[in-house]
């Protein structure tokens, strides 16, 4: 079998990926970079169910824009028809306390009587308390 007239002579050559054979000498090689400005951002999904009167947290996707990111999220999360309602919300806006703050931040102030119901003297002239 003859090689063909115009096949490339001498060098290093490789068939990976069954392209046939290519030549590597002085082929520019650009690295493929993980760079977080071409990722879509994040968004937390929530959904209010036919039933439901809250929106509840059914998961996260990415989008291009808020208008993707309500089509992805109705495709993916009511699939069945499990929801009336669809909130995306890109994930970067979102503000939650720390695990580490439960304590200060949601423990009662026992200092502060008048946020308890048996603080007020209530008339026995009101009806219904």
């Amino acid at each position: 079998m003859a090689d063909a007239p115009d096949a490339p002579t001498g060098g290093d050559f490789t068939a990976e990926g069954g392209h046939g054979a290519v030549p590597l000498k002085d082929v520019p090689v650009a690295k493929k970079e993980h760079s977080r400005e071409r990722e879509w951002p994040l968004y937390e999904v929530f959904v209010r169910g036919k039933r439901g009167l809250n929106h509840v947290h059914v998961g996260s996707l990415h989008a291009a824009d808020d208008e993707m990111a309500v089509r992805h999220a109705r495709d993916v999360y009511t699939r069945r028809n499990e929801g009336v309602s669809i909130w995306v919300v890109p994930a970067d806006a979102i503000t939650a306390s720390s695990p580490d703050e439960k304590d200060p931040l949601f423990a009662p102030a026992g200092d502060k009587v008048y946020r308890h119901p048996t603080f007020y003297a209530i008339p026995d002239n009101v009806p219904h308390m």
